[in-house]
């Protein structure tokens, strides 16, 4: 090979490692970690302590986001401790590091968080290892006009696309936002993320504590019969956050057994 080819292929490496450090993929597509999802059953949910991870594809120009989401619930000892995301883990996740180790856009740590409910059933894919805490996939997330800043998903309506049921018994007091048109949205999720400092035990009262909207309102409601929380035939579901992180589910309609 002659000096004048090597010299040239020289050049063009470099090119391509500075064109690789300039401009990073901008367009990933998602695995297929639900694509085997099996069922699922929890039952004495309430106040257990979980995480979701999102790793997040789609197209960085556009905009035109989604997410596969994963859950730490049954797992890392969570079965005898309560905790499937302990700090030990949870804390030493670098999340930039992730995002390169599985080739994504980013990835987010959405924990930890406080289970509300009694019991879920749940369709639950491939279990990934993020840094030593396992997850596994548990849904698609619409991420379109969303971002994971903190405050980004106050009380607007997102998409996500999953097959659960989440159950709350009768005798169970459960916090519950309402729209301005009159739909309810029932907490599944405390969070512990931006405000650790919110005491689960007086989650009653949260509605003092929260920067409602025009025509949002807040209520707690003791259940007289039990609550089933489901997606609609189409597999599709709606949730919102308050001001705190904390997560609801829509009810009422095709999304639960009786509008609460």
């Amino acid at each position: 090979m002659s000096k004048s080819i090597k010299w040239a292929l020289g050049i063009v490496a470099v090119i391509a490692v500075a064109a690789a450090v300039l401009y990073p993929k901008l367009v990933v597509t998602l695995p297929p970690d639900g694509a085997q999802a099996t069922p699922n059953t929890f039952k004495g949910t309430y106040g257990g302590r979980y995480t979701e991870m999102f790793q997040i594809g789609g197209n960085a120009i556009t905009k035109d986001l989604a997410a596969n989401v994963y859950n730490t619930w049954g797992l890392n000892g969570g079965d005898t401790t309560r905790d499937s995301a302990p700090a030990a883990l949870l804390d030493k996740i670098d999340v930039k590091e992730m995002a390169k180790k599985f080739g994504m856009l980013a990835v987010y740590k959405n924990g930890p968080r406080l289970w509300t409910l009694d019991w879920i059933e749940v369709e639950m894919g491939k279990e990934v290892d993020f840094g030593g805490m396992k997850a596994r996939w548990v849904n698609w997330l619409d991420l379109r006009g969303i971002s994971t800043e903190p405050g980004a998903a106050d009380y607007k309506n997102i998409t996500v696309t999953r097959h659960t049921k989440f159950g709350f018994n009768k005798g169970t007091r459960i916090s519950v936002l309402e729209d301005p048109q009159g739909n309810p949205w029932v907490m599944k999720s405390f969070s512990l993320i931006t405000f650790p400092d919110q005491n689960f035990a007086d989650i009653a009262n949260l509605g003092s504590r929260l920067k409602l909207p025009a025509g949002w309102k807040f209520r707690s409601v003791v259940l007289e019969q039990d609550l089933v929380l489901t997606p609609d035939s189409t597999g599709t579901a709606h949730i919102t956050q308050d001001n705190f992180g904390n997560t609801y589910d829509r009810a009422g309609g095709p999304f639960s057994n009786f509008k609460p």
